[in-house]
């Protein structure tokens, strides 16, 4: 999972990456409005953490701007303001919770996976298509009752041809998930292959060959 911090106090900063990376996020981090609206127009995020009160701009501007760019990427708002007003304005432009500060780590980290259980899998932890079974709370894989056992880099790339199901993705965008902004400095995307070559295997070893299908010049993409 991909994770996008925007705040300028640098000790919650920290905090907060340091408290989801030993959670197994890929964490980026932003710390003025400038920096914050680059990247989450640049970069497809499964959450952005956001701060109201930011260097150069509002936070419920930047929001503003990503919904009316299109851009779906879950938003869960922090601030230490407290007023109903403000709740109700970040909620209104299109955010999917509201923290008030001061908070427990914690409890931020339960609202994210509420987030992302609406986002990718309704109600339940578990996002399934076909006989593929991924669980977002154990981080585990199956394929017709089989225990797929994946690396961290297979298990994020999977979870990325899920959310986009019946839809190819290019080698960049799959390098862009999972390495994030480190990804312009890769010489080539030839991991990628490597990442779908060792996937396909695991999938036809437990009876789903035609499941992660390659579309020549263009991508990947998982379909039945």
């Amino acid at each position: 999972m991909k994770l996008l911090i925007i705040e300028d106090e640098d000790s919650l900063l920290r905090s907060i990456t340091d408290y989801f990376t030993q959670e197994d996020f890929l964490c980026e981090t932003a710390s003025t409005y400038k920096e914050g609206i680059q990247k989450a127009t640049d970069f497809q995020y499964d959450c952005i953490i956001l701060d109201v009160n930011l260097p150069g701009g509002s936070g419920l501007a930047l929001l503003e701007y990503l919904r009316k760019h299109k851009k779906a990427d879950g938003v869960i708002i922090i601030s230490a303001r407290d007023s109903l007003g403000d709740k109700i304005a970040g909620l209104d432009l299109g955010a999917d919770d509201y923290l008030t500060k001061p908070f427990h780590l914690s409890e931020l980290y339960s609202r994210v996976k509420a987030l992302l259980r609406r986002k990718y899998a309704s109600s339940s932890s578990v996002i399934e298509f076909d006989k593929l079974k991924l669980d977002l709370l154990l981080k585990t894989v199956s394929y017709s009752g089989q225990p797929l056992l994946l690396t961290k880099n297979e298990y994020e790339l999977l979870l990325f041809l899920l959310t986009n199901k019946n839809r190819v993705v290019s080698k960049q965008a799959i390098a862009e998930h999972i390495y994030g902004e480190q990804t312009d400095n890769l010489a080539s995307f030839d991991f990628v292959y490597s990442h779908i070559k060792n996937l396909k295997r695991k999938l036809k070893e437990k009876g789903g060959d035609d499941l992660l299908q390659t579309v020549y010049g263009l991508g990947y993409k998982l379909s039945v």
